[in-house]
């Protein structure tokens, strides 16, 4: 049921069908406007009207293929041709064709089917489908499937009309034979009145620039009244001004009368024509009818994508029960009048949660509460025609079975009718008819009388509507009413928000909170005198003068903290976000960590195995070899060249592993032991290197010292040189087990046990000496730039026990190497286990005279200073 009658109008819905009927091809298309789109109730029919649109939309943007689009009702034409002996003329047979043939090509293309490969396997309705035809189109298949098509008549009709719907020659070969008469006769013709013309210009009876010209169906000459005697022949007729005769010269007449009875014979053999093919096409008329019944249809849907896309318009998705649920809506007669000045509308969120029925609209006049229930009418009003809506993806509207409307003055002189008593009469219809399933729609709630009993009236009719379990949309100013759905679960306050400092309203619904009318802003801000709003103030009293102040100001407080509410929501949900991708990031990190330490732990497993092995079977084969000093020199070089590549690695895995190491101390304080792994790794790949240069040292010692030369004893000034190698050096100084030799331009620090003593270099041999003991240029390059850059302290706090010996034996070794005097190690106080490994490690070193703490001042005992020989 839809109320009153002039339903439509009230809510702009007439406006809605001009538009769409603006929008279609031909007369079929703005006939279904009027005649089929009607308020529905029924889910099921919705459904499908919204499918159709819906469907459509993405058929116009899929299809790649030419559709015809031609659209003509000749409905008419095929009722006036049932009767036996009528006939439909050449247009109409034309426009038929064109009409069914864009029924057969929109047939084609709705009930294509979906191939058998593109169902899924897993859907649970499967064998209840099976054997049932699925079309890509749903919708659109099932309102095309029975629609009779004629692809026959199309291809006869095109066998007659050519491209302009004009009977071919070829229909017949007596309509061949015909015009083949008619064009040859008319040749004859033309002939002869070019002669006479030619002639009667020499004679100057015509002007030079005449011409044929043809009258009632006959070639005539236009001639000068004063001379029409000159030319024998029928004058047929005379121009408008009489300052022209056309004569038809008396040589042409017999074959003009031959033109026009030839002429007669092929308009009756068109005839005859058309009258055949209407008999093979008049038992289809029906269906053909039928079918364009269908092509108007089309024509709707056509027209609908159009209106639906130029007002932004989505199909929601739906429920069959009654609800209100309309996200950011929009009225689109609004917006079309807006969008001319270059203006926006504001959406309206309307949504209704469970348990409310009514919503109660307050706020300032010139607000938008009336466009706001306008636009849930008309929005409402349009999905219950099939009609997609400009509102937001996420409404989720339901369906009513009545819409009842009271908005407007609607008094009547001729009924009697005041404004109140019309609104009275409206309100006792809608508690008379209305049900659970209605949706009531009341501007002005309780207007057009005394207010005091107006606003008493309303609410009694208000609590009515709430037995009846009506929905409904009202606004009103009273504040009893705001008051009564405070108090009332099924009624929910809503707010047309309005700003209060620069005093405009803002359009914008919020639902929750009763809305002031801002009378006396309002009327401050058009120029009222102040003092007549001090009086009018003074009337109504301080109570409720401020009771509408406080509720501006509940209503302003509420919006803030709510804004409040949501960035905090924002912000919490950003914060789990981002604690969600550093946890994630953690464990991959960890997992990373777990995997490098597993391959550098196998790498130096391997490693050590790999040089044990290789050192194992260097020292059988220089056993095997004997006296064979070539092959025990070759071996000795492989084995030097494999622990060359040894170290090279070793100090690569070393950097790896520092710099990792210090990756995960600056990430991880507070991580789990596993760091010291990377450096004990490290330190076994540093272990292996020294063992392989150990027991390589002891194979060349095997291989090339004499027993004899161990036993003299080394002194300061003694020649010797390093067992396995040639070349001679001169011992400075000896220190405990340890002796500074001095080899060319180098001091090398080198334990006693390595030395042998041999005999002092000869003078003719110097220069041979010198050239085994020479340091190449890229060599001091680098002793020097390693020595620019040594810093004579390390800090080794918060690093593991094996990392930190390794880091120290380094810097031992550089210090030593780079001849530095005196360095400092940093280990701190802490339980003291850094400063015992320390001191425990420098007793082990030779080079080094003596270790001490700092003083005081400096570190004290968390500083460990070191005197290098």
């Amino acid at each position: 049921m839809i109320y009153p009658e002039n339903f439509e109008r009230k809510i702009g819905f007439n406006e809605i069908r001009t538009l769409l009927k603006g929008r279609c091809l031909s007369s079929l298309g703005t006939e279904w406007v009027d005649k089929e789109l009607h308020f529905m109730h029924d889910f099921e029919q919705i459904k499908q009207a919204l499918d159709e649109a819906r469907e459509y939309k993405i058929f116009e943007e899929q299809t790649d293929e030419e559709v015809e689009t031609e659209f003509f009702d000749v409905r008419e034409a095929l009722l006036r041709a049932r009767p036996e002996r009528t006939f439909l003329e050449e247009l109409d047979l034309f426009n038929l064709k064109r009409s069914i043939a864009s029924v057969l090509s929109y047939a084609k293309l709705f009930t294509q089917k979906v191939d058998d490969e593109a169902l899924s396997t897993t859907d649970a309705d499967t064998e209840n489908n099976r054997g049932q035809i699925k079309y890509l189109y749903p919708a659109l298949g099932k309102m095309a499937c029975d629609v009779a098509v004629f692809p026959d008549i199309i291809r006869r009709i095109d066998n007659i009309l050519n491209k302009y719907g004009k009977v071919k020659d070829t229909a017949s070969p007596e309509l061949l034979s015909l015009r083949h008469q008619i064009e040859i006769t008319t040749r004859g013709i033309s002939h002869s009145l070019r002669s006479i013309i030619n002639e009667a210009q020499t004679s100057g009876y015509i002007d030079r620039d005449v011409t044929p010209t043809l009258r009632d169906g006959r070639l005539v000459i236009p001639v000068a009244p004063a001379l029409k005697r000159k030319i024998k022949g029928i004058v047929h007729d005379e121009s408008a001004t009489g300052k022209t005769v056309f004569i038809e010269p008396s040589a042409v007449v017999d074959a003009n009368n031959k033109i026009r009875t030839l002429r007669a014979a092929e308009r009756r053999e068109v005839i005859r024509i058309l009258q055949e093919i209407t008999i093979e096409i008049r038992p289809h008329i029906p269906e053909l009818i039928s079918s364009l019944h269908f092509l108007a249809h089309v024509d709707f849907l056509r027209a609908l994508n159009a209106f639906s896309n130029s007002f932004g318009a989505i199909v929601p998705n739906i429920q069959p029960k009654p609800s209100i649920s309309w996200m950011r809506a929009i009225h689109p007669l609004l917006q079309h009048s807006l969008a001319k000045h270059g203006g926006k509308v504001v959406p309206l969120d309307v949504e209704l949660r469970p348990g409310q029925r009514i919503l109660l609209i307050s706020g300032p006049n010139a607000g938008g509460k009336s466009v706001c229930l306008k636009t849930v009418g008309l929005l409402q009003y349009m999905l219950q025609c099939g009609m997609p809506v400009p509102a937001g993806e996420d409404s989720c509207p339901g369906i009513f079975d009545d819409i009842m409307i009271d908005i407007g003055d609607e008094q009547s002189i001729e009924n009697d009718l005041s404004t109140y008593s019309s609104h009275l009469q409206n309100m006792k219809v809608m508690m008379k008819s209305a049900n659970s399933r209605s949706l009531l729609l009341i501007d002005e709630f309780g207007g057009g009388t005394e207010p005091q009993i107006g606003g008493a009236m309303a609410q009694a009719i208000l609590k009515r509507f709430i037995d009846n379990l009506n929905f409904g949309i009202i606004t009103t100013h009273y504040q009893n009413l705001k008051h009564f759905a405070e108090q009332t679960r099924a009624v929910v306050n809503g707010a047309m928000l309005y700003d209060s400092k620069l005093m405009q309203p803002l359009f914008k619904l919020k639902v929750g909170n009763p809305g002031s009318s801002f009378a006396i802003e309002i009327a401050r801000k058009m120029g009222i005198p102040a003092d007549v709003i001090d009086y009018a103030s003074k009337l109504v009293g301080k109570d409720y003068v401020m009771s509408d102040k406080y509720v501006q100001d509940i209503v302003r407080n509420k919006e803030y903290w709510e804004a409040k509410r949501r960035n905090i929501t924002l912000k919490e949900q950003q914060l789990e976000s981002t604690i969600a991708r550093y946890e994630r990031e953690m464990t991959d990190f960890q997992l990373e960590r777990k995997r490098v330490m597993a391959d550098a732990k196998a790498e130096a497993k391997h490693l050590i195995e790999q040089s044990n092995a290789r050192i194992e079977n260097t020292i059988r084969n220089i056993r095997e070899a004997q006296a064979e000093k070539e092959k025990t020199k070759n071996l000795r070089n492989e084995l030097a060249e494999f622990k060359t590549q040894i170290e090279t690695d070793t100090d690569e895995q070393d950097r790896i592993a520092r710099k990792i190491a210090k990756i995960q101390r600056r990430q991880q304080r507070k991580a789990d032991g596993g760091d010291s792994a990377k450096a004990k790794s490290a330190a076994e790949q540093k272990i292996a290197a020294t063992k392989l240069r150990n027991l390589s040292n002891s194979c060349n010692s095997q291989s090339s010292v004499s027993p004899s030369n161990n036993n003299k004893v080394l002194r300061a000034g003694s020649y010797v040189r390093i067992i396995g190698q040639s070349s001679i050096g001169r011992i400075e100084s000896i220190s405990g087990k340890s002796a500074r030799v001095l080899f060319g331009m180098l001091y090398t620090q080198v334990p006693v046990s390595r030395l042998e003593s041999c005999e002092a270099p000869k003078e003719e041999n110097t220069a041979l000496t010198q050239n085994a003991t020479f340091v190449s240029k890229e060599t001091r390059d680098a002793m020097y730039e390693k020595r620019l850059h040594f810093k004579p302290e390390i800090d080794i706090r918060g690093m593991h026990i094996d990392e930190a010996l390794t880091a120290v034996s380094y810097f031992i070794d550089d210090a030593i190497q780079l001849e530095q005097s005196k360095v400092r190690i940093l280990h701190g106080t802490g339980t003291g286990a850094l400063r015992e490994l320390v001191r425990n490690y420098l007793k082990t070193v030779p080079g080094v005279k003596h270790f001490h703490d700092e003083h005081v001042q400096f570190g004290g005992a968390g500083i460990t200073v070191v005197d290098l020989a």
